[in-house]
């Protein structure tokens, strides 16, 4: 027995000065539902994914979800945390308790709110995601983590400016069509290559435009089990679900290889029984360039080392035999953490139910998702197909 997403919910990412924690959770609770065209009686258990590490003063957030209706009263409600896969982690609980038998309809929230928190403080609670004793002091906050990766593979492979920059363009050109996106802007190829004052250098090689965006957001999920679903007016099916979890310190790992996002990959290739290049498009984490270019790589797009041809040969572009991102991505979509990977969930289920408006790819059959939490510490893909 497999699972469904059968209803879902998705804010507007950005800068979200009227909302809260608590209101985003509510109003996306209650929309996932009316979406599913269900009521709060019909769920049996809720999972929030919510980071947090003090962006909010909130820190126990799993009963906000009942505040959206009084029915939910009494209902389990457990809050995940995977860091910046918080939200797939949230998902894939809840495909367990399906599939268990434990829950017949499981309500899944996303939410953050990172945009009240002051700049400095935002770099420390995101670095609260890598190892501390190694990396507590990078300077630049995670961006500086993922500064050194960039600079350890420009070093093994040669410079990949080029390839970075057609990675960011291609994402902001993808967003201008999304109307979650926080930043709807097509700069272009040119822009994000060069360094500028609106585009400097951040860490490394990497410069404004590499970098995923500080946002607030939430998205949510009403899942159930297929022969539920299948009475349901639509259904999204988990063809299958992996999740890899591997070391902490980079120093115990070739933090280049991306190894748990290989892992995940074959994990759920081969439950779907399918090959990568049966999937349609792919909604990966990109929350930095370099991220999306070596997950190229680790997902098997191209060998180790020429992630670079993807994107300069434009197998990803939206058009391209494997669209990587079409939703704009964490790079033009926004990054609130625990809601990222439910987001991803929510816009591949509307891609595969042909409910994507401008960021639509064309006959969209199967839908890879890959989120991640640190750097390739927590791996999740997610291969979903329509059932009707």
């Amino acid at each position: 027995m497999t699972a469904c997403i059968v209803g879902w919910a998705h804010t507007a990412f950005g800068k979200l000065e009227t909302e809260t924690v608590e209101s985003l959770i509510i109003r996306v609770a209650n929309e996932a539902l009316d979406n599913a065209g269900i009521g709060p009686d019909d769920v049996d258990e809720i999972l929030l994914g919510h980071f947090n590490a003090g962006f909010s003063p909130q820190d126990f957030t799993a009963s906000l979800v009942l505040q959206a209706d009084p029915r939910l009263r009494f209902k389990p409600a457990t809050r995940v945390e995977n860091a910046c896969a918080t939200g797939s982690a949230a998902v894939h609980q809840a495909v367990r308790a399906v599939k268990a038998g434990d829950a017949r309809v499981v309500l899944v929230v996303g939410v953050e709110q990172m945009t009240k928190t002051p700049g400095p403080e935002i770099g420390k609670n995101l670095l609260r995601a890598s190892y501390l004793p190694e990396d507590g002091d990078t300077p630049g906050g995670f961006a500086g983590v993922f500064g050194k990766i960039a600079h350890n593979y420009f070093q093994r492979w040669g410079d990949q400016s080029d390839a970075l920059a057609m990675i960011a363009a291609k994402n902001h050109k993808n967003g201008v069509e999304n109307p979650y996106a926080q930043m709807r802007k097509d700069f272009g190829y040119d822009f994000c290559r060069t360094e500028s004052e609106k585009n400097p250098f951040v860490a490394g090689p990497l410069k404004r435009t590499d970098c995923s965006l500080v946002s607030d957001g939430a998205a949510a999920l009403v899942i159930t089990d297929t022969a539920t679903a299948l009475k349901m007016k639509k259904a999204v099916a988990f063809r299958s679900h992996a999740h890899v979890q591997d070391f902490l310190p980079m120093s115990k790992r070739d933090i280049l290889k991306f190894e748990g996002c290989t892992r995940a990959w074959g994990k759920a290739l081969g439950e779907a029984g399918i090959a990568l290049s049966d999937l349609s498009f792919v909604e990966t984490h990109d929350c930095f360039t370099v991220a999306e270019l070596i997950e190229y790589e680790a997902m098997g797009l191209t060998p180790e080392g020429q992630g670079a041809r993807a994107i300069l040969e434009g197998w990803t572009q939206k058009d391209g035999r494997l669209p990587v991102n079409p939703s704009g991505g964490l790079k033009a979509k926004g990054h609130p953490i625990g809601a990222t990977g439910v987001s991803m969930h929510v816009l591949s289920s509307m891609q595969l139910m042909g409910e994507a408006g401008g960021i639509q790819v064309k006959d969209a059959k199967l839908g890879g998702i890959f989120n991640m939490g640190g750097a390739a510490v927590a791996n999740y893909v997610s291969v979903l197909e329509r059932l009707r």
